[in-house]
């Protein structure tokens, strides 16, 4: 028998948003940024063959509202994989919740973060700022619509309500830069 142990730490800084969806811009500090790129930096940066997406995946969620768009991804990088706002704490930046950790496309846990923070415009134009290196390439552009195509596939009222309307009217100039 193999156990596994993993070293924690105790975080006392709350999530930035506990469920449901960010409609409030949460102040966070240009040093709390500069935290979290370079943890993605670092996170990036190491070898890994744990899959936490695969392109399958991809395809199907992307094409299926897209279906003229090549959802190829070219570049593939460990990532969080499951990024959103109650998996990152603040006034610290901490990045919680990491069964999920994997290869991913490009971009993909800035994809998550701008996806759920499109229901505060200022905040998702500070990630995509933050993060444009990467979700400005084409495997970033492809996350991009991956992650929304997940989200518009939610029915709960909250997502529907607050995040729809915001992903469709930014992923259609993504969608158009990737038929080009």
């Amino acid at each position: 028998m193999t156990w596994t142990v993993d070293e924690t730490e105790p975080v006392t800084s709350p999530a930035v948003k506990l469920g449901g969806v960010l409609r409030e811009d949460p102040g966070l500090s240009d040093e709390w940024w500069a935290t979290l790129v370079r943890s993605f930096t670092a996170l990036a940066s190491q070898c890994t063959s744990r899959m936490a997406v695969r392109q399958e995946q991809v395809t199907a969620a992307v094409t299926r509202l897209w279906p003229d768009i090549d959802a190829a991804v070219t570049e593939w990088t460990p990532a969080h994989a499951d990024m959103a706002w109650a998996n990152v704490t603040a006034p610290d930046c901490w990045i919680l919740d990491w069964e999920d950790w994997g290869m991913a496309p490009r971009g993909y846990d800035a994809a998550c973060l701008w996806v759920h923070s499109l229901a505060v415009p200022g905040l998702a134009e500070r990630v995509h700022a933050e993060f444009q290196r990467d979700l400005d390439t084409r495997s970033g552009r492809v996350s991009m619509l991956y992650v929304a195509a997940r989200i518009l596939a939610i029915s709960d009222p909250v997502y529907v309500d607050n995040l729809h309307a915001p992903a469709k009217r930014w992923c259609e100039p993504i969608a158009a830069s990737l038929r080009a």
